[in-house]
């Protein structure tokens, strides 16, 4: 009666045995979680196998995104570009054969401070003819408007304008850089490009294909990675008044590999790449012992719409597959256990409640005898 007893305790445990936790991924109950929602959407939860067609379509949209690029908004000024005075910009006016008009001020003074301040409202004064708006104007554009107005005083005047000092308009760098700052924008057209020169480069953490610029309470996403590397000129804005270009760090290009590898862990990408096989070579391969190389999976998106792939590399052939699948920032890359490795570790965790109840059993038996 006993023996009877102790035998049925003992067979729930091992029934449920199977029903452990361990590291496995259901890719049907996956799929089925999209049905019974409104609206239904089991499309957005297919699991996808990683084949040639599926690369094929990796490379098709990369390219489309590429040549979607957002155009520069000031391309067209870009080729005929020319400088307008600014509030704040100092003005030098060059009276040929009038020194008086020229350096009134001395001629062993910086050019910005013998020259002419433009006030807030955009207007100048200059001896012989007042105050007068240039505020907007191009050089030429001065240049002709004052000696219209000195030709009553000064007979043919020969006049230069030049700017002295660009305090007017200006622009900033921000973030991984090595020199962040504010620079003014002067007669030569300033490029996203040329900005980065400016702050001496980007730093070692800089992520290139994700810079932002701000402009009038709007933001855009320029890559600038692709203009270095390619040549392509789309993410080469031309930057006006008041721009900030801030460049982020790569804390966010990260992929986690998880579930039966060596080396389970958050890999940084280099320049914002990364294929499945070098995350899963950068953490040591998959786990001999435990791992099912047929159940592979990269999981993108969100949990309410997760875009799921799946490589079966039970064939060798198959990581060729896996060196062309490129990775995303915040995918997870997930190795799913073998069904033996599953079992084992199941009898690993009820193995010793199994040796209780039988040596208890034992002592039990003797005692009765």
């Amino acid at each position: 009666m006993t023996r009877r007893v102790l035998l049925l305790a003992l067979a729930p445990l091992c029934a449920t045995g199977c029903l452990l936790p361990a590291t496995r991924l259901d890719a049907g109950a996956l799929e089925s979680r999209g049905e019974g929602k409104s609206p239904p959407s089991p499309a957005a939860f297919r699991v996808q196998p990683i084949d040639p067609k599926l690369i094929e379509a990796q490379a098709i949209t990369s390219s489309q995104v590429r040549r979607a690029a957002l155009p520069d908004p000031n391309a067209a000024l870009a080729a005929s570009y020319e400088y307008r005075i600014a509030p704040h910009d100092v003005l030098t006016v060059i009276v040929y054969d009038h020194p008086e008009l020229t350096i009134p001020a001395g001629q062993y003074r910086a050019a910005e401070n013998t020259g002419y301040p433009v006030s807030s409202e955009g207007y100048v004064s200059f001896p012989y003819v007042g105050r007068f708006k240039v505020g907007g104007l191009t050089l030429e554009e001065a240049r002709r408007a004052l000696t219209d107005r000195l030709s009553t005083v000064v007979h043919f005047p020969q006049i230069q304008v030049l700017v002295a000092s660009y305090r007017g308009k200006r622009f900033q760098v921000s973030g991984e850089v090595l020199g962040a700052g504010t620079f003014p924008i002067t007669d030569v057209p300033v490029r996203v490009q040329d900005a980065l020169g400016l702050a001496r480069g980007p730093g070692p953490e800089a992520d290139l294909r994700h810079v932002v610029l701000s402009r009038n309470g709007q933001r855009f996403v320029l890559d600038v990675q692709a203009l270095q590397e390619l040549g392509d000129q789309s993410p080469n804005w031309l930057l006006q008044d008041g721009d900030v270009l801030h460049v982020p760090d790569r804390s966010r290009n990260r992929v986690f590999v998880v579930g039966e590898v060596r080396l389970p862990q958050t890999r940084q990408m280099v320049k914002g790449r990364m294929t499945l096989a070098e995350a899963l070579s950068d953490v040591g391969w998959l786990d001999p012992l435990a791992a099912n190389p047929a159940q592979i999976f990269v999981l993108r998106g969100t949990y309410e719409a997760p875009e799921v792939y799946r490589l079966d590399a039970s064939r060798a052939d198959a990581m060729l597959l896996a060196t062309r699948f490129r990775l995303r920032p915040r995918d997870v890359v997930f190795v799913a256990t073998s069904g033996i490795a599953r079992w084992n570790r199941s009898l690993a965790q009820i193995m010793p409640t199994v040796q209780t109840i039988w040596q208890s059993y034992d002592i039990l038996y003797r005692s009765t005898r």
